[in-house]
């Protein structure tokens, strides 16, 4: 339900008496079923439509006696007056009832045409319900209600009992009888939100406008969507236009980008800046010589100056091939990392003019006097500098406006700045990756997109206005920039290319591994529990070792799943040798940081190879294991002896001798003491600091007796003074003969009484036992350590995967390695033991060995190349017609890179222009649930990769029959989870598991007949949930539940997926994998509901028909100053239906071809609706196992039934000529009227299963308009209406294929009115 629960009213005030005795009626107020405003509608009115929303509706039931006047009036009855709004009524949650008055009804809110009504089974309130949601809340009583339809009919009609009352008011009126409820309608309405089946997603592609320059040299395509664009009429006479003519150095697309991108830098933005280009092509389409054509035109011109900006200085040789192809061999390129900082203009330094090459790192670089690389160009380029700034792999700088939580990164604000200082530059971003999702175009602030003179106000409201419209608003971004003329994207056609995902299953020993190291790590963890509650308060905080513990856990369970992939990649690449093909391995991570370790550890010989895994555990456990601090031995100084020093030392007024010292007199400080004075001490003897000595009182004090008040602590006696011992502990006096055994002789040094002597000796072995406790622990601590280590040594881990796979394939000898690492472990020629050597040699520097591996390759020396994203930027290895080695490639993707980014990036290496042949994509998972976190990160990017660099979002997963031609897989968007339904899905799973609510599904492995085995199951999730660290607090039940475990799950993990598929990883594989399918099953049921809702953004959606003509002209809405590109609304015609004819030849088509089973041919609804009816054709797909569904009146349904639903709701016909009768009259009638029959509520501007259908789109130009439709939409009363949605629908006469936003039927108006405040309309 979407109601809220409304505060009471105040009570009405007694109806005023008429002359004639009669009570009349007071106005009664509800609240719109559309615009929620409140209404004053005037007695006797039933039915009214809302004067702000124009929503036609009726009174609730419980409203219907007092509309109805009591008596009748004499006069003659005037027409019911409109309801009006009330302007002045004060807030509703201000007013409340007296206390001593009973609490008046809830005012009830109009009756939504498009929902059925309800009552509520506790209130009995009636509600509002949309068509087919089941479970909602009462929104007056909160009561859960759920809706059961096969009982719906008689739950409403039922009269309810009341016992009598005398004293009661007389019975309100029965409520009339509820509409029927079509759940035919519902499916159908269901349907029609989700659109037809998707066509081709890619055409082919030739510049529309421009036929300069030959032909490229490979298929090239583009999306659908942006050929549904045209771009604005090229005006910019290229200067070197005859010079290419004549050379053909470049094709016809990349001239075409040069007279765009020359033609879009004529142009300012609203802020006087000048307007940029943004170039997404697709890797390998040819960027580089693209650069290099508008860095000669440029030239050609005199502006003789430009920054190239990219990620690799390697890259500059690139730079040099493409200027030096394009005939700029005249322009220099200056790498600027071998330039000092210096201004490069000196005549020190020299560069006047030319190509300034440098990387994003360099951007950002400073020098120890603290000047910067930016300033340095900055200065170069001069305040009014005109030339080429060029953005090459723009990607790099995505970051400037990161997640909430962290911070922009250092390169993206500096490609800011550069352009902020520079405000003329020609800037031109260049990236097949370059917005991989809206946030990325945080940097782009030349494209003007946002800011003065737009829609959007700043990057934050563009953002949000793009998060709103869901996966099908980039799309709209990208087709809005292209008919602006600041963008092209093209990529080449990936026909031929094969795309498969391959499950590496975990063999015996790996599996046992798997569970053996979750074990030890679940160990570990308590281990580590256990250590740190022994750690005192002072210690650090004990959440970074947990930190590194989570952090280290899932970089270990990362390298066990690559490595239990490896022998399958083994396997796959030698099969690929064997059929004359090559291999491309791809990997994110080398493994070299352990391994550097492991060297400095154990030296540059090895018995084998390091194990990643293994050194990992060792290094997290030697440098966290919480141990306690060490104690210290008993110096001598804590000796008796040295006590006894101590404490003397520290009595002032005792002689060496153990006598007592004559002490001066002293006297409170003055302000004239002396420097003598301030040092506490005068000829020896001691004087209390901050004292005054008084030599002249001292001097008569010495006359008097020293001996004044000593007597023995024993004898109480006075005798023998200056014999009486002084104890230096407890500061008393006694006689030698006194004490027990008597002291003989004079001591010469302190002396200590007996008792106080025992009292040392007692500290001393207390101290001395406590330290020894303190020892014992930290040794205890230690050898735990020790063994946890050598329990490490002796676990059986896998290898580093590189080291491995290079190994297996035959040494470094047969492998081209092209990663970042600087060395590397070679068997030995015996083949006993490794040695650790560096890749490079004398003959080949460090900064070229990628270059020379590389070639190697490329000329048929090697085979096998080993590419890791450190290593492969920029590289190319294709099938390439001028190389040696044209061999097929097949490229595996050992581990999937981290953003989809880098994935479209990896696949490129292998993919490019001028090949002989298309690669083999093989993508390898394991069967662990918990892997698909990396899966996840890279699927939410591929899920939107393709608006601003390949197009559509279906095609861009890439594997779901990803470009033309190619093999079908499951598709990667499967593995999407971390989304807003996979945070809900987690919380449902949490809930459910900690017995909180009921899973909304039969946990796997489970059974409602065996109750206890879903109990079981419950046990064992907790288990590993506390194992993992998600539950917390855990503790274990007593009495009646005992056993039961019992935690808590903290709020910030209840909806975090990440940290989940994380920590599944370190489960054992059987949990895991039942967990996880827990999870996507939970998951399945919250996108079903959605779609059922209309809630569910499904991207683009394809619009198909029989028969689509275009109705009307298209008006024209809004014109764009800048570029002349306008925003248009086209009206088509539909018509979807399916006559008998064509339905019988689709079955018999399939028993001709064997293909039909026994269960296919005509059914209808077991239900009738309006006294008919609904009949359809059904066969079963072979390929899912499904029944395929055709309709008279909407064709074939994207949505497959199963046979159990089928016969639920349907029967077969044995008679063809009551199939026939029934499917011509349903076609005929679906010409007219909707499925809700001639009295639905909507009129005619309900299409839900019209054969016949108008459909209003707006195409062109949407971003200037956006905010104005989203107004207008926002006002629909169907809910599927108010959500902004792209469709696709092309012409069947002429193909003419249009993108854009729908508009409902009943919006139209709204939405022409709305844009009338934008621009003057001018059809």
């Amino acid at each position: 339900m979407t109601q809220s629960p409304v505060q009471p009213p105040p009570p009405l005030p007694a109806p005023p008496h008429s002359a004639g005795g009669g009570v009349l009626r007071s106005d009664v107020q509800v609240r719109c079923a559309g615009c929620r405003v409140i209404l004053r509608v005037k007695p006797g009115v039933v039915e009214f439509s809302c004067p702000t929303c124009q929503l036609p509706q009726m009174l609730p039931p419980e409203l219907l006696s007092r509309a109805r006047p009591q008596f009748q009036q004499s006069q003659q009855p005037q027409p019911p007056p409109q309801p009006q709004p009330i302007q002045t009524l004060p807030p509703l949650q201000q007013l409340k009832p007296p206390m001593n008055l009973p609490r008046p009804p809830v005012p009830a809110h109009g009756i939504d045409p498009t929902k059925m009504q309800l009552p509520c089974a506790n209130c009995q309130a009636i509600l509002n319900v949309p068509h087919g949601l089941t479970r909602f809340s009462c929104p007056q009583c909160h009561v859960e209600l759920a809706v059961d339809v096969s009982k719906l009919n008689r739950s409403l009609t039922a009269p309810q009992s009341t016992p009598p009352n005398p004293s009661a008011a007389p019975p309100l009126p029965s409520p009339p009888p509820p509409e029927e409820v079509n759940e035919e309608a519902i499916d159908v309405e269901r349907e029609e939100d989700e659109g037809g089946t998707a066509g081709e997603t890619f055409m082919d592609y030739r510049p529309p406008k421009l036929s300069i320059g030959p032909p490229h040299p490979d298929p090239i395509v583009e999306t659908s969507s942006l050929s549904a664009v045209q771009p604005p009429e090229p005006t910019y006479d290229l200067r070197i236009k005859e010079e290419l003519e004549r050379t053909k150095a470049l094709s016809c697309l990349q001239i075409e980008t040069l007279v765009y991108a020359c033609q879009r830098h004529l142009q300012h933005l609203a802020d006087g800046t000048r307007a940029g280009f943004f170039v997404g092509d697709g890797a390998g389409v040819g960027k580089g010589r693209t650069i290099a054509g508008l860095i000669w035109e440029n030239w050609k011109v005199g502006r003789r100056k430009a920054l190239w900006i990219s990620i690799g200085s390697d890259l500059k040789y690139d730079a040099r091939r493409d200027l030096d192809d394009v005939g700029a061999s005249c322009v220099g390129v200056n790498p600027l990392n071998k330039l000092p900082y210096s201004k490069l203009d000196s005549k020190n330094v020299g560069v006047k003019d030319g190509v300034v090459f440098l990387t994003y790192s360099s951007l950002i670089a400073s020098s120890e006097k603290g000047r910067s690389r930016l300033q340095q160009l900055v200065q170069w380029c001069g305040p009014e500098f005109d030339g080429l700034l060029i953005f090459d792999e723009c990607h790099k700088a995505k970051n400037l406006v990161p997640e909430a939580g962290s911070q922009p990164t250092r390169i993206g604000q500096a490609v800011v700045d550069i352009q902020d200082k520079i405000p003329q530059a020609r800037v031109l971003y260049c990236s097949a990756t370059g917005a991989s999702e809206p946030r990325n175009m945080g940097y782009m602030v030349r494209l003007g997109l946002w800011g003065a003179g737009t829609s959007f106000s700043d990057f934050n409201k563009f953002l949000g206005a793009l998060d709103k419209g869901g996966v099908g608003a980039l799309e709209l971004v990208a087709m809005d920039m292209k008919a602006r003329g600041m963008y092209v994207c093209r990529t080449l056609s990936y026909k031929g290319a094969e795309f498969e995902i391959v499950e590496a299953r975990l063999e015996a020993g790996m599996e046992a591994m798997y569970n053996k190291s979750a074990e030890f790590w679940a160990e570990l963890r308590i281990e580590l529990l256990s250590a740190s509650a022994f750690l005192p308060n002072e210690k650090p905080n004990s959440s970074q070792l947990w930190r590194l513990y989570w952090s280290s856990h899932q970089r270990f369970f990362r390298h066990l799943c690559m490595s239990a992939k490896v022998p399958v990649t083994v396997r796959l690449a030698k099969k690929a040798l064997s059929t004359n093909k090559c291999v491309v391995i791809g990997l994110q991570s080398t493994g070299e940081a352990r391994t550097e370790e492991a060297v400095t550890k154990y030296g540059v010989e090895l018995d084998d190879f390091v194990s990643g895994p293994r050194e990992l555990l060792l290094k997290f456990v030697e440098e966290n294991y919480p141990l306690p601090e060490e104690p210290e031995p008993l110096s001598e100084d804590e000796s008796v002896k040295g006590l006894q020093r101590k404490r003397h030392s520290a009595s002032p007024g005792v002689s060496i001798r153990g006598r007592v010292r004559k002490m001066a007199k002293w006297k409170p400080a003055s302000d004239d003491e002396s420097d003598l004075e301030s040092e506490g001490r005068f000829h020896g003897e001691y004087i209390p600091s901050g004292s005054v000595f008084n030599a002249a009182e001292s001097a008569d004090d010495s006359n008097d007796s020293d001996d004044e008040f000593q007597i023995c602590q024993i004898c109480s006696g006075e005798d023998e003074r200056k014999k009486l011992l002084h104890c230096s502990e407890c500061d008393k006096l006694f006689h030698p003969d006194c004490v027990v055994p008597p002291v003989t002789d004079i001591p010469s040094e302190a002396w200590i009484c007996y008792s106080c002597k025992e009292k040392t000796e007692e500290y001393i072995q207390a101290r001395r036992l406590y330290i020894a406790e303190l020892q014992k622990r930290y040794e205890a601590a230690l050898e735990r350590k020790s063994k946890i280590l050598e329990i490490i040594r002796s676990l059986n881990l896998p290898n580093n995967p590189l080291d491995d796979i290079v190994d297996q394939l035959g040494g470094p000898d047969k492998v081209a390695e092209i990663t970042g690492r600087r060395g590397m472990l070679v068997r030995a020629s015996n083949g006993k033991g490794v040695t650790y050597q560096a890749r490079n040699t004398k003959d080949i520097t460090m900064e070229m060995v990628n270059m020379h591996e590389k070639q190697l390759f490329m000329d048929g020396k090697k085979f096998v190349a080993i590419i890791s994203e450190a290593g492969s930027a920029g590289v190319s290895l294709q099938a390439d017609r001028r190389a040696a080695n044209q061999r097929r490639r097949v490229h595996l993707t050992l581990e999937l890179p981290w953003s989809a980014d880098r994935a479209i990036q990896q696949f490129g290496r292998t993919h490019r222009s001028n090949q002989t042949s298309a690669p083999e994509y093989r993508l390898l998972f394991t069967n662990l649930g918990g892997e698909r976190r990396f899966a996840s990160i890279v699927a939410k990017r591929l899920e939107t990769l393709g608006a601003l660099t390949q197009g559509d979002r279906r095609k861009v997963t890439l594997l779901s029959k990803p470009f033309p031609g190619c093999l079908a897989g499951p598709s990667l968007s499967a593995y999407n989870y971390d989304s807003n339904f996979g945070k809900k899905s987690l919380m449902v799973m949490y809930r459910g598991i900690m017995e909180q609510e009921k899973l909304p599904v039969i946990p796997p492995g489970c059974s409602t007949d065996e109750p206890e085995t879903i109990k079981e199951f419950l046990t064992k999730a907790r288990a590993a949930l506390v194992a993992v660290g998600i539950v917390r607090d855990s503790v274990l039940a007593n009495g009646k539940d005992v056993g039961k475990l019992s935690g808590r799950i903290i709020d910030s993990d209840m909806h975090d997926v990440g940290r989940f598929l994380n920590r599944l990883l370190g489960l054992p594989p059987d949990i895991q994998n039942r967990l996880f399918e827990l999870f996507t099953s939970i998951l399945d049921v919250l996108v079903h509901n959605a779609r059922i809702e209309g809630s569910f953004d499904s991207g683009i959606v394809d619009m198909k028909a029989n028969s689509v003509e275009l109705l009307t002209t298209p008006k024209t809405v809004h014109v764009d100053h800048m570029s002349g590109a306008s925003t248009m609304l086209f009206t088509f015609t539909l018509d979807r239906g399916v006559t008998w004819e064509s339905a019988s030849s689709m079955l018999e088509g399939k028993r001709r071809d064997g293909l039909g089973s026994a269960n296919d041919g005509f059914f209808e609804s077991k239900r009738e609706w309006l006294g008919r009816r609904h009949f359809i054709l059904a066969f079963e797909s072979a390929a899912s196992g499904l029944f395929k569904i055709v309709r008279p009146a909407l064709g074939e349904s994207i949505r497959e039934m199963s046979l159990s639903e089928l016969k639920t709701k349907y029967r077969k016909l044995s008679s063809l000529e009551k199939a026939r009768a029934g499917w011509e009259d349903e076609y005929e009638l679906s010409s007219k009227q909707c499925m809700h029959g001639p009295k639905c509520k909507l009129g005619e501007y309900c299409t839900v299963g019209r054969r016949i259908q108008e459909v209003n789109v707006v195409g062109g130009l949407i971003l200037p308009i956006w905010g104005t439709i989203e107004k207008a939409l926002s006002k629909q009363a169907r809910q599927s209406h108010k959500r902004i949605r792209v469709i696709r629908i092309e012409t069947t006469t002429d193909n003419q294929r249009i993108v854009g936003l729908s508009i409902p039927n009943a919006a139209v108006e709204t939405v022409l009115q709305d844009l009338a405040w934008v621009q003057e309309i001018d059809d």
